[in-house]
């Protein structure tokens, strides 16, 4: 059995997530013990305990001490991952895309196509937002051989959620390839998606975009942008991806979300300053593609080698699961990341 101390490195509900599912697909029984222990209210959340009963529904395993709440888990998996079509709703704005994230590498190695459809937040602070998930994380995993196909049925944001992504997942015809990236080359396009919801009247979408045109092109950038107004989530809100493509194939992003007090133009200049500053750096992905791409680092065949923006909790924290779950060699050099996959394949 694999043990996990959910108070050890970041802390966070990340390592719930990832854990569950590298023992989904590892077939390894997990205790985890002191789960979000040092959080102002620790224990399982809404969208953490949905993640393990939906990789346990993945692998028809089962969950002991799974309640809001809860702050020790017993997880035994199935024998099999199941493809088929799933319908999750986390019931708040809990991050659905993190939800996404927990069980795409299973889907990867079932035996058929899998549909997820989940209900939650899709565009909020501290989590990947559908856009980036979708523009970003998604296409640089096809690289590796990962089909996943992304869909916004609706968008969701705090505090009602009730946001609705469906996902598409073909399995893998083999291991999934190493993601090898060590040079960015030039930037040679800069895209932006601003959405904003029952905001019309105020200009929200079109402030977004023209701010981060105008601080773009003081740096030499010409953006395309895109404006969404939406009227189909149930409450309003606001969210930006600016995202840089360059000529060795490398795509970097940046989002933020809207916020009761939060100006569309100062959600522009912390958008396209973090993506600047990441770009400004050297790296190949950015601060939060890089945490996102270890575990399929982890489960390829070869050795995955990308320059991160910096090093993060979260990529620490990560690296410290594939290493102790799938046996993984991981090397960390500066912002230099190498992963030697174990190069994982279900016949």
């Amino acid at each position: 059995m694999v043990e996990i101390d959910g108070a050890q490195k970041s802390g966070s509900g990340a390592l719930v997530r990832v854990a569950v599912s590298l023992c989904s697909l590892a077939g390894l029984p997990l205790r985890m013990f002191r789960i979000r222990d040092k959080r102002e209210k620790p224990g399982l959340r809404p969208q953490h305990l949905l993640a393990v009963k939906a990789c346990a529904g993945q692998t028809s395993g089962r969950v002991e001490g799974a309640e809001v709440g809860s702050r020790e888990i017993f997880y035994y998996p199935g024998a099999h991952i199941n493809s088929g079509d799933f319908i999750w709703d986390i019931g708040t704005a809990g991050s659905a895309t993190m939800l996404a994230l927990a069980v795409i590498p299973g889907a990867l190695f079932a035996k058929g196509e899998s549909r997820f459809t989940i209900r939650g937040g899709l565009f909020q602070d501290n989590a990947p937002t559908a856009f980036h998930m979708q523009k970003v994380v998604l296409p640089l995993l096809g690289l590796m051989g990962a089909r996943v196909d992304l869909r916004v049925v609706r968008p969701g944001y705090v505090p009602k959620g009730n946001g609705e992504l469906e996902l598409v997942v073909e399995p893998a015809q083999g291991a999934l390839m190493p993601f090898d990236k060590m040079r960015r080359g030039e930037i040679v396009s800069i895209d932006a998606i601003a959405m904003a919801s029952h905001l019309a009247k105020q200009s929200v979408a079109r402030r977004m975009a023209e701010r981060s045109r105008e601080l773009l092109e003081k740096r030499g950038f010409h953006a395309q942008m895109e404006i969404i107004e939406d009227v189909s989530a149930v409450q309003s809100g606001a969210s930006l991806l600016v995202r840089a493509r360059s000529d060795e194939g490398c795509l970097l992003g940046f989002d933020g979300a809207g916020k009761r007090g939060r100006s569309s133009e100062s959600i522009a200049e912390g958008v396209v300053g973090g993506l600047l500053a990441d770009l400004q750096t050297g790296a190949v992905v950015d601060r939060f593609c890089a945490d996102q791409l270890i575990p399929f680092c982890g489960l390829a065949h070869g050795q995955s080698r990308f320059i991160a923006p910096c090093r993060t909790d979260h990529m620490e924290s990560t690296l410290w699961l594939i290493e102790k779950i799938l046996g993984c060699g991981t090397r960390a050099q500066g912002n230099l990341i190498c992963i030697d996959g174990i190069g994982f394949f279900r016949k």
